[in-house]
């Protein structure tokens, strides 16, 4: 039996839940901040904290947020939508149930495509609904399993949050880790979701393997099938890569059990990210165990004709398309112009001056090289745009070499935040005249009669000495493309 079930061929199912915070400026029932605190339990009231005759008022602002991932999705909104109470004991849950949207969510049957390994995959989305976040949970001394002792802070305990919950179409982790890459970015073109916000996506991913047989051609697999696949729910998943490592590691689990007969458990398992395993939590709850009831502090939502009225912006993809047919853009450069909206239209106003490819390459390359080079961000210099417009038009100009510009001004920019034009003067940078640089290549050439012996001998190093030398002599103030072309006409 047991060699029989080594020879099994396992498919991997997964379905995701991830629960998105919403950028808004209170709490989706109560007027609490949403900034972040230094201290805990400060950004509180009584309605957050689930106090006796504390009422929940709807943040329109939540809403208006959820109807535009809606349109991104291409979901449908409901002419009527409502909120429910789903009752389940958790510490970091003050009131013991947590308001949420049970069945008619905000936005149903959407899809997102993204790109899986060399193709672009649909993915359906299921239903996307609005709930309160929980509070979060501190353990000391250990994780949730070995911990000492866990202290609850409350201020997380409100905050808006979009749940996306797609259809079971994932056959691997790698797939996974690029819808989330794509949704995050669409989430951020939106302008609903900030990534840099502490536990702003977390993801409870859905995984059980079944007989790779019963997957289909177009890795269709049929319902009665998922039905008597016994899955696992693994939460606490925080990052890209985190989903990744913890799918990876649960789907072997799982066929490891499988292929040495035995039956896999359904259950709710914790990421242990610092030990890169999952930890069983507790068995896992059905549905029925929620005991949903409608929330009747809160009337039924009607905002179908938002869809209509409010607008979103253009999307990574169709701006990544524009990109290459207006600006004639390769598919890397539009790839990393497009990678967040700031990039984006950072890079337009600086090509609204100048040719495309010459705004491409000093965004793409040389500013955005070296603000991750410094931990920094687009967002970061967004003010300064008529400085790096600058920069680009002293190269424009051929006031200043790009090597120049690249090594010298556009580092002393970030790391000093002085204007361009301040430290070509002070650095003396202003290009050479074309009487000096001449001068500076009959010095080389008299000065190295080996490396033009070289030279003549066909050995291509010797011009790259030669040109070095003249730079040198230029104090790197001449162009590298003049000096190589100079040389060759004096030399032949």
């Amino acid at each position: 039996m047991a060699q029989r079930q080594e020879q099994l061929d396992l498919a991997v199912v997964i379905g995701l839940e991830v629960h998105v915070q919403l950028e808004t400026d209170t709490k989706i029932f109560c007027g609490c901040s949403t900034e972040p605190a230094d201290e805990p339990n400060t950004r509180t009231c009584p309605v957050c904290l689930g106090l006796p005759g504390a009422l929940p008022v709807l943040n329109e602002a939540a809403v208006e947020a959820a109807v535009k991932v809606g349109k991104a999705l291409d979901a449908s909104i409901p002419e009527e939508t409502r909120f429910h109470r789903k009752n389940y004991y958790y510490p970091d849950l003050p009131k013991n149930f947590q308001i949420t949207q049970y069945d008619d969510p905000i936005c149903q049957d959407g899809e997102l495509e993204c790109p899986v390994g060399g193709e672009r995959r649909t993915i359906r989305i299921r239903r996307a609904h609005l709930e309160e976040d929980p509070g979060s949970l501190k353990h000391k001394g250990g994780s949730i399993d070995t911990a000492e002792y866990t202290l609850v802070d409350y201020n997380r305990a409100g905050v808006p949050l979009l749940e996306i919950v797609t259809e079971p179409d994932f056959r691997g982790a790698e797939e996974v880790r690029a819808f989330l890459a794509k949704l995050e970015e669409v989430l951020e073109y939106l302008g609903v979701f900030d990534a840099s916000r502490d536990g702003s996506l977390r993801v409870d991913a859905n995984l059980s393997v079944v007989d790779g047989d019963d997957v289909g051609e177009d890795g269709s697999i049929a319902e009665d099938v998922l039905e008597d696949a016994n899955r696992t729910e693994v939460k606490n998943i925080s990052s890209h890569k985190g989903a990744e490592k913890a799918l990876s590691y649960e789907a072997t689990r799982q066929k490891n059990a499988v292929r040495r007969g035995r039956e896999v458990e359904q259950e709710t398992r914790h990421w242990d990210e610092s030990r890169g395993i999952t930890v069983s939590m507790r068995s896992k709850e059905a549905e029925k165990d929620y005991r949903y009831f409608g929330e009747a502090d809160l009337p039924p939502l009607r905002v179908a004709h938002w869809k209509d009225e409010i607008a979103i912006p253009e999307l990574p993809d169709a701006r990544r398309k524009r990109f290459h047919e207006q600006y004639g853009l390769g598919a890397e450069a539009a790839d990393k112009l497009t990678s967040t909206k700031q990039v984006a239209d950072f890079y337009e106003d600086v090509a609204e001056a100048f040719d495309p490819d010459l705004a491409a390459t000093w965004v793409a390359d040389e500013l955005l090289g070296e603000l991750n080079y410094r931990d920094m961000d687009v967002t970061d210099v967004e003010s300064r745009l008529d400085e790096v417009s600058r920069l680009v038009e002293l190269v424009a100009t051929d006031e200043i070499t790009a090597k120049n510009a690249r090594e010298t001004v556009l580092r002393t920019m970030l790391d000093e935040e002085t204007d361009p034009d301040t430290i070509v003067e002070e650095e003396g940078l202003g290009k050479t005249g074309g009487d000096e640089v001449a001068q500076a290549v009959d010095e080389a050439i008299e000065e190295n009669p080996d490396a033009v012996a070289d030279y003549h001998a066909g050995e291509g190093g010797a011009i790259n000495f030669l040109v070095g030398q003249v730079m040198q002599k230029t104090g790197g103030s001449a162009d590298p493309g003049d000096v190589n072309q100079l040389l060759r006409e004096e030399l032949s």
